[in-house]
């Protein structure tokens, strides 16, 4: 299923996007100001976000500034409807920009447009090895490497995070879609499968009374 973060305070709007989403067969999770915003967006892997910029807290602008190292895809939603505001966001990072008022179904058509490009697009890499999450499929030097279904969605969340600390709770809720207990073997034991089938012994990195933190120089942190 896709996921996708609606970052808007006008309550009326996001209740609106959510709901159509919803009934679209979306997942949604809404933010209501830029704090909550950038909480949320840590807290998961999302396939789109949409952004209001004139958000309390934190501007949409220095979130999508936030956003942009990790390649998610952004749209805008804004009633900044000036040429410069819209040059700025693509600019910035945004994948496309929409002016307040818009129809809902000009919405599901810009996202339906966006998905389709950046999902057939999108490939993670890191030193040798290249994954492509819609297809599914991992290739270490150009040889495609037997993964689990879970060693593949761990080794996603870990790529679509490079170079951030992440803990055993999140990804054991990413992978697992379940609430973390405590306890560490499943997780560890996974992890252990990655390093051995990638060669990634230095790669996934161990991070003391934390979790683990995928390093990919290539890559700019988030």
């Amino acid at each position: 299923m896709t996921d996708i973060l609606i970052v808007e305070d006008d309550k009326a709007i996001s209740h609106l996007i959510a709901g159509t989403l919803s009934r679209e067969g979306f997942r949604c999770v809404c933010a209501m100001d830029g704090e909550e915003g950038l909480a949320r967006f840590d807290e998961k892997v999302f396939d789109l976000v949409l952004l209001d910029l004139m958000l309390p807290k934190y501007s949409g602008f220095e979130l999508l500034e936030y956003m942009r190292p990790t390649g998610t895809p952004v749209i805008i939603l804004s009633a900044m409807g000036q040429v410069q505001d819209r040059i700025r966001g693509l600019k910035m990072g945004a994948d496309d920009y929409l002016v307040k008022p818009f129809q809902i179904g000009e919405l599901l058509a810009r996202i339906e447009s966006v998905l389709r490009r950046t999902l057939r697009n999108t490939k993670l890499v890191c030193r040798d090895v290249t994954v492509d999450p819609e297809a599914r499929i991992a290739w270490k030097a150009g040889q495609p490497v037997d993964l689990t279904v879970k060693e593949f969605d761990l080794l996603v969340v870990l790529l679509r995070h490079s170079n951030v600390a992440l803990t055993r709770a999140f990804l054991y809720e990413q992978v697992w879609a379940e609430e973390y207990t405590g306890e560490t073997r499943t997780l560890d034991n996974h992890i252990q499968r990655l390093r051995r089938k990638l060669g990634f012994t230095d790669t996934i990195q161990t991070v003391p009374r934390m979790g683990y933190r995928l390093w990919n120089p290539g890559k700019e942190g988030t």
